[in-house]
């Protein structure tokens, strides 16, 4: 909701010329939307993360940082499969360093 609250682009700038309540409603509306879009990525990038993490947690049979840092890099890599194979090698390593430097904060505690 916060992020969304930067960006009123995709509202018509006649709402501007509304009373105030249409004008709140629109702005809710529209972060509401926002709001939901950004959930629904967040949830499929937790979900291949925490799934791939699981099966290879599952198959190496230890619970170490390199299971983050690979399931970093797969994850980076699947969702930057799309813009081809130079984006997914970025993808891979930004996301792992991302991981890897969490797994280490959170381990050191």
């Amino acid at each position: 909701m916060f992020m969304s609250s930067f960006e009123m682009a995709s509202v018509d700038p006649a709402i501007y010329e509304q009373p105030m309540k249409q004008q709140l409603k629109a702005t809710a509306k529209d972060m509401a939307q926002r709001s939901f879009s950004l959930a629904k990525n967040f949830a499929v990038v937790g979900a291949i993360f925490s799934g791939t993490e699981c099966v290879i947690e599952t198959y190496r049979a230890k619970n170490d940082i390199y299971n983050g840092t690979a399931s970093g890099c797969i994850t980076g890599a699947v969702l930057a499969a799309r813009s081809g194979p130079q984006a997914a090698l970025i993808g891979c390593a930004g996301f792992a360093a991302f991981s890897t430097a969490i797994e280490y904060y959170m381990r050191s505690q």
